[in-house]
């Protein structure tokens, strides 16, 4: 089973708390890693968000997020992302990457957008030493959310565009994928994140009913192996967006759960 020592706590899954009451809900379980929403972050402040981190002695397994290249004002909106991911010493910003532009059905040229975003900001951020981590997510968010569905499309970015770019794997977005296996080994050391939770069946709500690990259909542990045989050995972020169940529970007893599934069922 998965180190508990890597578990990472992605601040969706404690959604009613604020960045410091997460931190500090995490370091009192004993909790070595957190994952800041960039509307939490800034609520609290980049710079009191970093005393915090260091005071309790918390990695930061990533900031989530960057990209949205179809829509206005990206560019400043990723070069500020990467400023607070390097102030707060977060080691990637995930990029979700945009879906269609206002008024447009055409997603190939969405798609476009995206790898052209991307290498624009590629620049500063690598000056800034923050590696983008792209995240593919589930096809049925492709019209609003990201064009970007399968590891095989990130990974292609990746060949495109090089140094200071990799990806971001979360299971809930990847698991339906016939290639997963294959493309997991192709990313190999691009690889900059490993998000888990869990899919329901019957699911409620496709955005905010995700389930707790163990409660649903994914192979958690095969993937997880499988990205650790491809040299991954960063943290293992649990990232739960759940509208009717987790986010109505005390913190206290989401981290409990959290640990236990990580050390029992991933």
């Amino acid at each position: 089973m998965a180190d508990v020592a890597r578990l990472s706590i992605n601040t969706a899954t404690l959604h009613r708390l604020t960045l410091r009451e997460a931190i500090e809900a995490c370091a009192r379980a004993g909790i070595a890693g957190i994952a800041p929403w960039r509307d939490r972050l800034q609520e609290c402040g980049v710079a009191e968000a970093r005393r915090l981190l260091r005071t309790h002695g918390l990695r930061v397994s990533g900031l989530c997020r960057g990209g949205m290249f179809t829509s206005a004002g990206w560019l400043d909106d990723n070069r500020r992302a990467v400023d607070e991911a390097a102030e707060i010493g977060a080691e990637c910003l995930v990029l979700v990457v945009g879906g269609l532009a206002a008024g447009s059905k055409n997603i190939a040229d969405a798609r476009r957008q995206v790898r052209d975003g991307i290498a624009a900001l590629l620049p500063y951020a690598r000056a800034a030493g923050m590696p983008l981590a792209i995240e593919p997510l589930h096809p049925m968010y492709a019209a609003d959310r990201a064009c970007v569905n399968t590891l095989a499309q990130a990974n292609d970015l990746c060949d495109a565009l090089g140094e200071g770019i990799g990806v971001a794997i979360d299971v809930y977005h990847v698991w339906w994928d016939p290639s997963v296996e294959r493309e997991i080994e192709r990313a190999g050391r691009r690889i900059l994140a490993f998000h888990v939770c869990d899919w329901l069946v019957p699911t409620r709500d496709l955005l905010l009913d995700r389930g707790m690990m163990g409660d649903g259909v994914i192979d958690i542990p095969r993937l997880r192996e499988r990205v650790e045989s491809a040299g991954y050995r960063g943290a293992l972020e649990v990232e739960i967006f759940s509208a009717e169940n987790w986010w109505n529970r005390p913190a206290e007893e989401v981290l409990r759960v959290c640990k236990e599934r990580i050390a029992t069922v991933c």
